[in-house]
């Protein structure tokens, strides 16, 4: 069960503001290993990230043997970062996983009872939202079906097609790379999320499934001396922040 509001532990804005406050994006990492237990406990608050309806649609590829690390970096363009960190983890955004985790979703319920709208929910609604059909025919038919009710009251939008699938699993894998950015910056350690990158190399590199998508590769390490490059700023909250 969910625990009541009087057990939650207390949350403390000023160690958090630390945490987001220091983390940068490290150019330059020392050869400091990051202990493989740290690397599990990053990653385990890496996967309590919000994600679309619980079904977790990532994976990462850790990358700590030197020979491996080597030929990654060479495929992230010999970036510093790349080059220099101890840890790379390329994370991936999974279009095809929603399935098997619908079921996994009902199988490991860790209340004693599985409330009727949660098995609903994966056994009939997630198929109808995510399952795309033979060349996309099932979505371009639900895309039909969401204008015409559209018209007359809210309704999901999508996702509709094999792009829009990968929108959808991206958004969730992106908060959970945040998560591990910041779980590294806690434990004491620093990351750059790297774009610049030869997809089809780290894929075959990495032996990533044909439906996953490298939403970013992640150097990981002990910050160097010269690993910031610059101050960091950021423009007027103004032009963001829009209060209606």
């Amino acid at each position: 069960m969910n625990a009541p509001l009087k057990d939650l532990p207390a949350a403390n804005p000023k160690e958090f503001r630390k945490v987001v406050e220091s983390r940068r994006s490290i150019r330059r990492f020392t050869d400091t290993a990051i202990p493989h237990g740290i690397l599990d406990d990053c990653l385990d608050l890496a996967m309590l990230a919000p994600n679309s309806s619980n079904l977790q649609p990532w994976e990462f590829f850790v990358v700590t043997t030197p020979a491996l690390r080597q030929k990654l970096a060479r495929a992230c363009l010999n970036q510093n970062a790349a080059r220099t960190a101890p840890v790379l983890i390329a994370i991936v955004a999974r279009t095809d996983t929603w399935a098997e985790h619908s079921r996994l979703a009902i199988q490991q319920w860790p209340e004693e009872s599985l409330p009727g709208i949660v098995r609903t929910y994966y056994q009939r609604f997630a198929p109808l939202q995510y399952a795309q059909g033979p060349l996309g025919l099932f979505g371009l038919a639900k895309k039909g079906i969401g204008l015409a009710a559209g018209l007359a009251r809210p309704v999901p939008r999508g996702p509709y097609s094999t792009n829009e699938m990968k929108i959808w699993a991206t958004k969730s894998t992106a908060l959970a790379a945040e998560n591990l950015i910041l779980a590294l910056r806690a434990h004491g350690y620093d990351s750059c999320p790297m774009e610049g990158f030869d997809e089809c190399r780290v894929r075959k590199l990495l032996k990533i499934p044909r439906k996953g998508l490298v939403t970013m590769v992640l150097a990981a390490g002990k910050r160097a001396e010269n690993g910031v490059y610059h101050q960091q700023y950021r423009f007027e909250r103004e032009r963001f922040v829009h209060y209606l």
